[in-house]
């Protein structure tokens, strides 16, 4: 995970959706579910997909004039789906049990601005990927969620405490 809201920049109408929940997680604050959390996602463990890439740089004459989907559609769910995994697997690696009201909805146009835009469902097609390549993603979302939380709390609970220290103390 690349960004961190309300630490590396704005917490709010942030389109990563493990990004803005992790923080929320981090904060003990209810995970932003924006227009009822049905759109349906899939998600992609890091390593899978430089395994990925890595094929396509070791295989050029399979690999070269094509254009692939790196994705995990074996890890799709809706967003609601994803707040409620990741407030159980936070809950296990943080010793902290989950909030009273894990979620709050929100609309679209509060959370983003108006004239946001989103697709409801984005899964990847991997047809071609397999053909050409052989390739499939191996690690389920259950153990992304795990890897992905673990390393988010063991580096940054502390700064995400610190900073919300910080920014109620200047209040």
């Amino acid at each position: 995970m690349d960004f961190i809201p309300g630490v590396d920049g704005p917490s709010e109408g942030v389109p990563r959706v493990l990004a803005c929940f992790s923080n929320g997680l981090l904060r003990g604050e209810p995970l932003k579910l924006v227009d009822g959390g049905q759109s349906q996602r899939t998600f992609l463990y890091i390593k899978d997909a430089i395994e990925a890439v890595h094929l396509m740089i070791e295989n050029p004459s399979r690999a070269n004039g094509h254009i692939f989907n790196v994705g995990n559609p074996n890890n799709e769910v809706t967003v609601k789906q994803l707040a409620e995994m990741m407030t159980e697997v936070y809950s296990k690696v943080s010793g902290q049990p989950p909030l009273e009201e894990p979620t709050v909805d929100i609309s679209s146009q509060e959370f983003y601005g108006e004239g946001y835009d989103d697709s409801d469902k984005r899964i990847p097609d991997m047809t071609i990927i397999k053909e050409r390549l052989g390739w499939d993603p191996k690690t389920s979302l259950w153990d992304l969620l795990d890897y992905t939380l673990t390393y988010q709390h063991k580096t940054y609970s502390q700064a995400v405490k610190q900073a919300m220290s910080t920014s109620i103390a200047s209040s």
